[in-house]
């Protein structure tokens, strides 16, 4: 008689450990406490950093590539294909992690145009983008010039890259945009629905996490209303669309280009399979660092909790730290938690040594769920 089927399909544990290595080290546990159980390894991600190193771990072939970072030097990074599909991660060629020092007025999302032509390049009819983590405030303007757009002054010269020079355009010309783009299906992972602009648009609301100063946020305001009644004229009006605000107004111009939007969650449950591993699982552990009020609200684990019990299955939760209550806990899904906390006072070691804990917390899951 087989053992228990157990899905492992945690988050990364942010600035301690990736996704795949939170899950590896849970399985190891798993096993050592139940040897005849049948761990099924997914690790996920919610759209931002690690969407595709999940898609990787769930059989995508990673394609590795040179693009413009988000200060136009070369980075080495790269997308994750399968068939027609490709997935590009903007955290991985414009992120906020990418910069030794904040650059909210010339940060720019032209790596991630430069990736998108290269995934067409090589025959993708699908793309799959997460926009978490971006460094910019171009309102996707370095997209849409890698692409073949150009944005004219007043003069008919070129703008600098950046979200500030944006205050100086006079014309968006996508004459000369690729064709394929019009063709290509393109699908945004983002949990943001801000709009491009005012209070809860994108300069307002994520400028400062971008390292910009008050009169930067009212800079960056001007110079996005400036971009959205330019292209108002021009008879495109998406400023209002949901998500236009996504990465520093990176969904403004995908949904110029005719993007559709899904959860990120979502989109990494299609991504990997895990929809169709659920069912015979007897238990589904996820899990990320920090398991809080952000978790409800679309992120990775809240999404696994969900889809599981749905099902019935029970689902466990291991976390670096919880702060949500048992009554919160159960009304999202959740069987039970577990925090690295509970087995090590010692926060330093959590965030130094979390793989031999996260080892412990599945041993003892597989004692007393197993």
């Amino acid at each position: 008689m087989s053992g228990p089927r157990v899905i492992v399909a945690p988050d990364k544990f942010k600035g301690t450990l990736p996704a795949d290595q939170v899950a590896a080290a849970i399985a190891a546990g798993l096993r050592r406490g139940r040897g005849d159980a049948d761990v099924v390894e997914c690790p996920i991600a919610d759209g931002g950093d690690g969407t595709v190193a999940a898609a990787v771990a769930a059989g995508f072939e990673f394609v590795p590539a040179r693009a413009s970072g988000p200060v136009g030097e070369p980075v080495g990074t790269g997308y994750a294909r399968r068939g027609g599909t490709a997935v590009i991660e903007l955290a991985a060629v414009s992120g906020l992690a990418l910069l030794d020092e904040p650059a909210p007025l010339t940060a720019t999302t032209l790596g991630v145009g430069e990736l998108m032509r290269a995934a067409l390049d090589a025959g993708a009819t699908r793309l799959v983008l997460g926009l978490g983590g971006s460094s910019s405030t171009d309102g996707g303007t370095g997209l849409l010039r890698a692409l073949g757009a150009r944005l004219l002054d007043e003069n008919g010269d070129e703008l600098p890259l950046g979200g500030a020079a944006l205050r100086r355009l006079a014309r968006v010309d996508l004459d000369g945009l690729d064709a394929r783009v019009r063709d290509v299906e393109l699908l945004v992972a983002s949990d943001v629905d801000n709009p491009l602009l005012g209070e809860h648009g994108a300069a307002a609301v994520y400028g400062p996490q971008k390292g910009a100063a008050p009169e930067d946020v009212e800079l960056l305001e001007s110079a996005l209303h400036r971009l959205a009644e330019v292209v108002r004229a021009h008879g495109a009006d998406v400023a209002n669309v949901p998500g236009a605000g996504a990465a520093g107004g990176t969904g403004f111009a995908l949904a110029l280009l005719g993007a559709s939007f899904r959860p990120g969650i979502d989109v990494v449950l299609e991504l990997t399979g895990l929809a169709e591993k659920l069912p015979g699982a007897d238990l589904v552990i996820t899990g990320e660092g920090s398991l809080d009020e952000q978790t409800l609200r679309g992120k990775g684990p809240a999404g696994i909790a969900a889809a599981a019990a749905e099902r019935g299955i029970p689902v466990v939760a291991l976390a670096g730290r919880t702060t949500l209550a048992p009554d919160a806990l159960t009304a999202a899904g959740f069987t039970a938690a577990y925090a690295l906390t509970d087995i090590e006072p010692d926060l330093r070691r959590c965030l130094s040594e979390p793989a031999p804990l996260l080892t412990q917390l599945g041993e003892r899951v597989a004692r007393e769920f197993l």
